[in-house]
């Protein structure tokens, strides 16, 4: 393998880039017209334009990017995680090219993206699953007696994706409806197919997953877990290994299970295979994720084995030479995201101001933000990885509380003050969270500290930082100023809210941020109660729901589904 087009963006482009370079293989890059100054364009040996922004246009138009790997003389695809990193039929189609694809083949990508058939496969290895059902379910009715049969909770889940979306937790008869209608919505919109089925929910599980590595021979190897249950919204926000919640023997179980589902759909390349632990300590088989995870760093940091160096040999055709692995310290994964942790964890696409990462001894940051850079709406808001490593988890803690510290993001929101409060928690320093934890028991103190002061909305501030010497000790300082006025009175942004009152004067609902309007609860004349939903926004791959922030009667309804809003524009007025 002599050249390598990486059919993606962001910190994974960067990640795989960098690999692929220090093995000598020539990096083909593909950028959408908003990437043209990313950092992976740079570090790239040549890269070619996709298309527009939208990613529909660039980078999951698969004719577009197979035409850029048949024009620059690509052998082999990478395609990172996320896009079409899980799309079965342009594994097929890369094949079918005759270019080499890196990861697994498209069969078991099928077999694995379909949750009903990788149920099925798993059950037959001997992998224990979830209660639940193994076909499709088309009705309310049917998830009606199913959630008669197994109980409430229970989850509607996307058949053919993950990381989250198209999942409902329907709690009781009165959240049937919604919840199943959201599911199937969301699942067609994120993955082209509308077909859920449904298992039961488990309350308080932790969420732990195991590397695989399996090579076109058939030997598979297993390279420890990953601990993941800090989560908000169903979205992974800390990972660790080893996993604080399992001992050795429930280690070695995990890996074997693992090691089966993997078999069980003839698997080839890197791949996840994740669990569910339950309160007594036994785990379930949820999915397999047949890609490269985002968190395989930490995996990287305690075995020392280099994962896309792995994918790349394998594709190559070369066999495994791993056997075993013991893990070899700690590791934590923090994911830097542009959101707001004070306003919900809304995204926050802009401009990047500063951004200063730190360093250290046994401190990893994976990036692709310069300051400068802009986070779009159009992708996902991960901007960052940092990764720390001690010999041991309470050391590990302590490095990951300095690294975050010491990093230094303005002119967007990050998770940054989400990441302190957790490590602060006695319940994570104790190892004793689960998936719900964070979203129940993590109050980061209401308002954001370095949020710009309330004003009156015809002035506008601009925060200045100095450093002064009193009595010869140095302090750093930050004050808010008046910014100057340039022609017309300059305004502050509209203040963003995700649920509650939207953004509201006189009964107005605004769009707390840039996104597409997927569905519409109300119409024009009907009657609602405050926090009832108004409207569905999506915007970085996640819906949001806006809600009224008054009762009364809706007068004005001014968006339907499929339009684009931006920032602060009135969707909708409540009398």
């Amino acid at each position: 393998m002599k050249s390598l087009l990486v059919a993606n963006r962001g910190e994974i482009a960067v990640r795989v880039i960098r690999t692929a370079r220090e093995m000598g293989i020539r990096t083909i890059a593909v950028y959408s017209e908003l990437d043209r100054d990313a950092l992976h364009v740079d570090l790239a040996d040549e890269a070619w334009n996709a298309g527009p922004a939208p990613a529909a246009d660039s980078y999951l138009n698969q004719q577009k990017i197979l035409q850029i790997a048949h024009d620059s003389g690509a052998e082999a695809i990478h395609p990172g995680y996320g896009f079409l990193s899980e799309n079965a039929k342009f594994a097929a189609a890369v094949s079918e090219a005759g270019i080499v694809w890196v990861g697994p083949p498209a069969s078991a990508i099928e077999a694995m993206g379909d949750k009903i058939t990788s149920r099925r496969n798993a059950e037959k290895f001997g992998v224990p699953t979830v209660p639940g059902v193994t076909e499709p379910v088309t009705s309310v009715e049917k998830v009606a007696s199913l959630a008669g049969q197994f109980g409430y909770p229970v989850a509607i889940k996307a058949a053919h994706g993950g990381g989250g979306k198209g999942l409902r937790v329907v709690r009781g008869p009165d959240e049937l409806d919604e919840g199943f209608e959201g599911a199937r919505r969301e699942a067609d919109a994120y993955f082209g197919n509308p077909e859920v089925y449904v298992e039961k929910y488990l309350e308080e599980p932790r969420h732990v997953e195991a590397q695989v590595l399996f090579d076109a021979q058939g030997k598979g190897v297993f390279l420890g877990e990953r601990d993941c249950s800090v989560q908000r919204r169903h979205q992974k926000l800390i990972e660790e290994t080893p996993s604080p919640g399992l001992s050795v023997k429930q280690r070695r179980a995990l890996g074997r299970a693992a090691l089966a589902a993997g078999k069980s759909c003839g698997y080839v390349n890197a791949g996840t295979v994740e669990f569910l632990v339950d309160r007594t300590g036994e785990f379930f088989f949820l999915e397999m994720n047949t890609r490269l995870q985002v968190e395989h760093t930490i995996t990287e940091m305690v075995t020392g084995h280099d994962m896309v160096e792995w994918q790349l040999r394998i594709a190559a055709g070369e066999e495994l030479t791993i056997d075993t692995v013991e893990p070899r310290g700690h590791a934590i994964e923090f994911r830097i995201n542009a959101e707001d942790p004070f306003n919900q964890f809304l995204p926050t696409p802009g401009q990047v101001v500063e951004w200063q990462e730190p360093a250290g001894p046994g401190v990893r940051v994976d990036s692709w933000i310069r300051p400068g850079t802009n986070v779009s709406q159009y992708y996902d808001n991960l901007m960052a990885k940092l990764v720390v490593w001690a010999p041991d988890r309470a050391r590990a803690i302590q490095k990951g509380r300095r690294a975050l510290e010491e990093f230094r993001v303005t002119g967007v929101a990050s998770t940054i003050p989400a990441h302190l409060a957790v490590l602060n928690h006695p319940d994570f320093i104790n190892g004793t969270h689960h998936t719900k934890w964070m979203e129940e028991n993590v109050d980061l103190g209401g308002r954001d500290p370095d949020a710009t002061p309330s004003l009156p909305e015809e002035e506008s501030l601009a925060r200045r930082d100095i450093t002064v010497e009193v009595g010869g000790r140095r302090f750093a300082v930050s004050y808010w100023a008046p910014e100057p006025l340039t022609g017309s009175i300059r305004r502050r942004p509209p203040k963003l809210q995700l649920t509650g009152p939207g953004t509201a004067s006189d009964g107005m609902v605004t769009a707390p941020m840039q996104g597409t309007i997927v569905k519409v609860h109300v119409t024009a004349g009907a009657s609602v109660s405050e926090g009832d939903p108004i409207c569905v926004l999506e915007a970085m791959k996640m819906e949001n729901e806006v809600r009224s922030p008054a009762t009364g009667e809706v007068v004005d309804l001014r968006v339907q589904p499929g339009d684009t809003v931006t920032p602060g524009q009135v969707m909708a007025i409540v009398k």
